[in-house]
């Protein structure tokens, strides 16, 4: 059939494709549809326009007026009456069978967990086209295609009597499966609930990877909002409770950064480059080191003999940042960046998820020694949550960087698979001896050093803390702080990984004190959702 041709002989109903669903990896619906309907009057149709507007007006609770003046419009052959009609209201009008009065039927986009993983859902507009989140990612599969009921008519729109409707049917959208288990979902978003209750910060996020594929398994950012009720009308608050701050946004991450410091030096010494320190290395005892005229401090005075003759692996469990300088400016920048490089920082992970941030990293022709010495203790560098968190994985699970995922795939309502998205490594990091030795260090951490509010008896934690402070307008903020624990469990096979971040939180603000709790927190609430057992002792 010639449709062009026909459409200048037609007037069309559009019969609106039902959009795709979104849900999690276990089937648990976070986006569906609700059916209302859309009432249209062609003028030329209409016998009886007070009638028709009378009686349009006290089925769909309209004003008489308006709807009268819609229909007798006479530059538009065809109008909207109303959006969004419930069924009952369309029943009437079907029983009133009113000449020039059509419906066709609408799908209302309906969030079924509410507030559940909003920034990361997004929402749709009014004409249901995806605005923000993996709405708008993958709008092209949810949307659909829609179909059209044609009318023959004559030459000036009226529809010819007896004539036979031609219907081109819609093509529904595919649904989305996104990595996400609600289950996780749901600790996340509770623990981080629970301590914004205690430490009223300005926000605070946590993302949890699988380890070994980078799927993302929970991504929260409080605070959050309803997805049914998205507060269209406030710009500004709009933009602040949708942005997806793990993957939009960038910070400074202080000690957590000391990981991947902490990798490079343990592969670049088996790899046998005399510059980097072997774990047995005692680093000079002092408090401060002097690079380039300026001073970098350990946090600690080093009173009693504190934090003196410490190993690497004393020096990540007491987080001093003079230790970690002597290793970036030990093994150089050219050496320094190319790890830097390979764990994915100053560049995008390339998430399913628009409007990533690349993160802030010094061009490193222009790098100074004090630069150096800042980045190896997690200064003067600035990351995006899960260009962290993905270089953390990959320390861990033996130096293999996947690119992380939010969907799983992409399938029809008859269960027809579009688009399956399976793990792509990226490149490697560290060798798997390297990444050995460095979850020993990082369990000792949680063990018996600064991440020991994430201890778990008998499933191997193993993390860092982190407690970095601000700045506003190129000095540093006082009392504003970003509080963070990078953690994974079991550390003899690690499985899962949780990033905390709590920005300017209150009342206390060390990462060991802030955040790991909330690590621990859902790292408890895996184990029971999950059923996994302590290690056995050998």
């Amino acid at each position: 059939m010639n449709y062009r041709a026909l459409d200048q002989w037609t007037r069309e109903i559009p019969i609106v494709a039902q959009r795709g669903k979104i849900t999690d990896r276990n089937g648990v619906v976070l986006a569906d549809n609700s059916t209302a309907y859309t009432v249209f009057a062609r003028s030329n149709a209409v016998k009886d326009v007070e009638k028709t507007a009378a009686l349009l007006s006290q089925s769909l609770g309209l004003q008489e007026k308006t709807v009268y003046e819609k229909l007798t419009r006479k530059k538009a052959s065809e109008v909207t009456v109303a959006k969004k009609v419930g069924k009952a209201e369309i029943s009437k009008l079907s029983d009133l069978s009113l000449d020039g009065i059509y419906y066709s039927r609408d799908n209302i986009r309906y969030y079924p967990k509410g507030d559940a993983l909003c920034q990361v859902v997004g929402f749709t507009s009014s004409d249901s086209v995806g605005t923000t989140g993996i709405e708008k990612y993958y709008e092209e599969y949810l949307a659909g295609k829609r179909g059209e009921l044609l009318y023959e008519t004559d030459l000036v729109g009226i529809e010819i009597e007896n004539s036979v409707a031609t219907y081109l049917p819609a093509e529904n959208g595919y649904n989305v499966e996104l990595t996400i288990d609600y289950g996780i979902q749901e600790l996340a978003e509770s623990a981080l609930e629970r301590a914004a209750k205690t430490y009223s910060p300005a926000s605070a996020e946590c993302i949890v990877l699988d380890v070994n594929t980078f799927e993302v398994l929970a991504l929260a950012n409080y605070p959050s909002y309803d997805l049914n009720e998205v507060p269209r009308n406030d710009t500004e608050l709009l933009n602040s409770l949708t942005r997806n701050r793990l993957v939009c946004d960038v910070y400074e991450p202080g000690s957590t950064f000391k990981i991947i410091t902490s990798a490079a030096n343990i592969e670049e010494h088996l790899q046998g480059n005399p510059k980097a320190f072997s774990t047995n290395y005692v680093f000079p005892s002092a408090r401060t080191r002097s690079v380039d005229g300026t001073t970098v401090k350990c946090w600690s005075n080093h009173a009693n003999g504190k934090h003196c003759n410490q190993t690497l692996s004393d020096a990540l469990n007491t987080s001093c940042n003079p230790c970690f300088t002597d290793i970036a400016l030990s093994l150089g920048t050219q050496t320094f960046y190319e790890y830097l490089s390979a764990f994915g920082f100053g560049k995008k992970t390339g998430i399913d998820y628009g409007g990533e941030a690349y993160g802030l990293l010094l061009n490193e022709k222009i790098v100074r020694g004090c630069d150096l010495a800042r980045i190896g203790f997690g200064q003067t560098v600035a990351v995006t949550g899960i260009q962290l968190a993905c270089a953390a994985a990959s320390a861990v699970n033996g130096g293999y960087y996947y690119a992380p995922r939010l969907v799983k795939r992409i399938y029809a309502d008859d269960g027809y698979v579009v688009k399956a998205t399976e793990p792509v490594l990226k490149n490697r990091t560290i060798s798997e001896r390297a990444s050995e030795i460095l979850v020993d260090m990082l369990e000792g951490v949680v063990s018996k050093g600064s991440g020991k509010k994430a201890y778990l008896e008998g499933y191997g934690v193993g993390g860092k803390t982190g407690t970095a402070q601000k700045y506003e307008d190129g000095r540093i903020a006082v009392g504003k702080y970003v509080s963070s624990f990078v953690g994974f469990f079991p550390a003899h096979a690690p499985k899962y990984l949780a990033l905390v971040i709590v920005d300017e939180p209150q009342g206390a603000y060390y990462g060991s004190v802030v955040a790991s709790p909330v690590a621990k927190e859902i790292f408890e609430g895996i184990i029971s959702l999950k059923n996994i057992q302590p290690q056995m002792k050998e």
